[in-house]
């Protein structure tokens, strides 16, 4: 056992070392975010210290999921490459790789997310910092899910090609029907109701809670407990079905079995549907940084 997470943590040291040198993770992950921050909070909230707290959720958001998108490209470019292979031929297994491909893109992006708060604090003003439990849980429990799910595309997609386009097709949902981009009240009823089945929506709604409502850890242990069950579920697969080899090619059943992953998000959704209130939240977040005199506060 001690063998095993020794290796992990050498291959985390050397996947940080590597990605550091690498000017397009460093756009990618430092970048464009604290663009998005400054998009977001100077023109949408026209520079309104009321409404950065709900600002800031949405670019965290869209911070942890950026984990989906790099390390699927990462791990196909290095399998193409031939990078994984000569790892290989050393004892790391499986587990191992893929389990410090978490741990450094988690490493990486916790300092994205402290420049994230300081600029909002610093710049824009923004008065309280929220839950700061809260949002540091989200932030890592989130951080590892969109990162397994990344993961999962990884290892069922046979070329590049292949997996950009599944990364574009499933970002684009991830992007504009979770809240991340447009407010949940805005969509339409129906996207509404397509919502609620969406890891992306509960990131989203559970980072707007803490940080304009400081929910505490226990009234989103639901939120919580289907990231959780995403993440385990998708390492998991991910690891039965990883390959060493660019030529080995995915079996075609490995996509059957990558859509398990998004099991306890089908069930939180039905739950969401006809128990929840989570619209009623976005609704409430929502308003919360409207000016009345101005905007129409939208009712339920």
């Amino acid at each position: 056992m001690s063998h095993v997470i020794s290796h992990t943590w050498a291959l985390t040291v050397s996947r940080m070392r590597l990605a550091m040198r690498n000017r397009a993770f460093l756009f990618f992950s430092l970048i464009m975010p604290l663009a998005f921050l400054f998009i977001y909070a100077g023109i949408f909230g026209r520079g309104r210290a009321q409404a950065v707290p709900y600002l800031l959720a949405e670019v965290l958001a869209l911070t942890v999921m950026g984990s989906f998108w790099g390390l699927s490209v990462q791990l196909v470019t290095f399998r193409e490459q031939g990078i994984l292979r000569r790892f290989r031929v050393t004892p790391v297994g499986a587990s191992a790789m893929l389990a410090s491909s978490l741990l450094s893109n988690y490493f990486l992006t916790l300092p994205t997310i402290a420049v994230e708060f300081y600029l909002s604090r610093s710049v824009f003003h923004m008065a309280s910092l929220g839950n700061v439990l809260s949002i540091f849980v989200l932030v890592t429990i989130g951080t590892v899910t969109f990162a397994s799910l990344g993961l999962i595309v990884a290892s069922v997609t046979n070329t590049m090609q292949e997996t950009q386009i599944i990364n574009q097709i499933i970002w684009f949902v991830f992007l504009f029907i979770s809240g991340a981009t447009i407010p949940l009240p805005y969509l339409p009823a129906i996207v509404q109701k397509v919502a609620m089945f969406l890891p992306a929506t509960y990131l989203v709604s559970g980072l707007e809670r803490a940080m304009i409502e400081r929910t505490n850890l226990t009234d989103l242990g639901m939120y919580l407990a289907s990231l959780v069950g995403c993440a385990l579920i998708a390492f998991i697969i991910s690891a039965q079905l990883f390959r060493w080899e660019p030529e080995s090619k995915a079996p075609r059943r490995a996509k059957l079995w990558a859509a398990a992953a998004v099991v306890p998000f089908l069930l939180l959704g039905v739950w969401e549907s006809v128990n929840g209130d989570l619209q009623n939240h976005a609704i409430k977040n929502l308003n919360s940084i409207r000016e009345p005199y101005s905007i129409e506060r939208i009712e339920h």
